[in-house]
């Protein structure tokens, strides 16, 4: 999958059922989370920056590493 440098939007890969799934699997309470709809231009690097805080770096990897795979 194209991640345009990370710049694509969280409502880019939510769209898209392949890449929605990976969310599902790697980080459920992100596709769970009430604010998801307003997060929809929020760009996976900004997403991966927020993370960092917040969840391990191997998660973020392999969050990265699958949705590089598609």
């Amino acid at each position: 999958m194209d991640l345009k440098n990370d710049k694509i939007t969280l409502g880019e890969l939510w769209d898209d059922p392949k890449s929605r799934a990976v969310f599902q699997k790697r980080i459920p309470m992100l596709a769970k989370h009430p604010v998801k709809g307003a997060a929809r231009t929020v760009t996976l690097e900004q997403l991966r920056d927020f993370m960092a805080g917040w969840v391990p770096g191997m998660m973020i990897n392999s969050v990265m590493s699958d949705l590089k795979k598609l």
